[in-house]
């Protein structure tokens, strides 16, 4: 258990160098800090929340629960830059005449030699819209959305987690909670959409019994069977993904 936690710490701490101006900052105002609510919220409450981090009883109920999944997600509590930023110019201000300007210009080049140039990072993607979701999804979503009510639609396991971020009236018999394999959830609707070849005939009468107005999958899928000999029609092609419309839906208000 506490390599495990270890083991979280030192992948949230990346290059490591902002945790350790964290750390030198706490001890700073740990010091220096005079004003009790500033104590408590840059001090008192890291500390505390390191100690639970590290604390492997906690550790033991939690991952219990959730697993190492979630419990990195203290970390998120602590504030990092905040903490930082108020210890320095806790100390800028403590400092007089010409070296203040060397003070700003030292903390300047400590923070961009502290991180990695996340452009290089294989993750990151230029935003395509304002939503910051693939375009492909947009378009989706707009072409079946149905002004004045909700609508059912099986979407393939890489939009899953953006539908629901962009349109809150496009509904969907499963969602990410498929896509996590630690916790084992079962549906048939969603191993048939992501099999090598997918089973019309089969997928078609489990959605149906779903009342799914729509069907979504890449274009180049390829399917035993015909969708169109279960009463579907094809809806539209957009960006490489062939959505197929159940005919026998009432789809209207």
């Amino acid at each position: 258990m506490w390599n495990d936690v270890i083991s979280l710490f030192r992948e949230y701490m990346g290059t490591g160098l902002l945790v350790g101006w964290f750390l030198l900052a706490v001890v700073y105002l740990l010091i220096k800090e005079k004003r009790k609510q500033i104590r408590i919220l840059f001090v008192y409450v890291p500390i505390i929340l390191l100690f639970l981090f590290f604390n492997p009883f906690f550790a033991q109920i939690v991952y219990g629960f959730v697993g190492d999944e979630i419990y990195y997600r203290i970390l998120w509590l602590l504030p990092i830059t905040v903490v930082i930023a108020y210890a320095a110019i806790h100390l800028y201000g403590n400092i007089k005449g010409k070296w203040r300007i060397t003070f700003a210009a030292i903390c300047s080049i400590l923070i961009m030699i502290s991180g990695s140039y996340i452009y290089k990072n294989p993750h990151f993607h230029k935003a395509e819209n304002l939503y910051h979701i693939p375009q492909t999804v947009v378009d989706i979503c707009d072409a079946i959305e149905v002004e004045g009510r909700e609508v059912l639609a099986l979407f393939p396991a890489e939009m899953l987690q953006y539908v629901r971020q962009y349109s809150p009236v496009i509904c969907m018999p499963y969602g990410r909670e498929q896509t996590v394999q630690r916790w084992n959830n079962y549906n048939e609707m969603y191993m048939l959409m992501e099999a090598e070849i997918v089973d019309a005939e089969r997928l078609s009468t489990l959605a149906k019994s779903h009342l799914c107005h729509y069907i979504i999958l890449p274009q180049d899928q390829k399917l035993k069977g015909s969708f169109y000999d279960h009463n579907y029609i094809l809806f539209d092609t957009i960006n490489g993904y062939n959505i197929y419309q159940d005919t026998t839906i009432y789809i209207g208000l």
